[in-house]
């Protein structure tokens, strides 16, 4: 972008030199040709203006969609990231669940597993002071 402004300087540079140049060959009187000395060079300052206001509001327009394509970027990103949080969180509740379950199992089974154990011995027990 910097070489096309200074090519477009160029430009104008050496319009308004050749325009100068050709005013001053001119059969013209010195007032009529200061005059429209004046003139071209008031034509390219305006011209110039326009120009570089014109260059203004296209790189704001570019630096706009590129701000609103980051934007969706992040969005989109952002939109993955909570669902993936979300997967991620069920993923870990399902196993919390799984594993409390396989504790409760083995919890019961040694609890039932220790009354057999222990109504065994008060059998056992029980059978040997009555044989007495």
């Amino acid at each position: 972008m910097k070489d096309q402004a200074k090519i477009i300087a160029a430009l104008l540079v050496g319009a308004a030199a050749g325009a100068a140049i050709g005013l001053l060959l001119a059969p013209s009187s010195g007032t009529e040709l200061r005059g429209d000395i004046a003139d071209y060079v008031n034509d390219l300052v305006e011209k110039s203006k326009e120009t570089a206001a014109q260059k203004a509001n296209d790189l704001k327009g570019y630096g706009n969609s590129v701000v609103d394509r980051a934007k969706s970027r992040v969005n989109g990103v952002m939109s993955n990231l909570s669902d993936y949080k979300d997967q991620l969180r069920g993923s870990i509740k399902a196993s919390a669940n799984d594993y409390t379950d396989q504790a409760t199992n083995f919890g019961e089974d040694m609890l039932n597993k220790g009354r057999s154990k222990v109504k065994n011995a008060v059998n056992d027990v029980s059978n040997n002071v009555q044989g007495i």
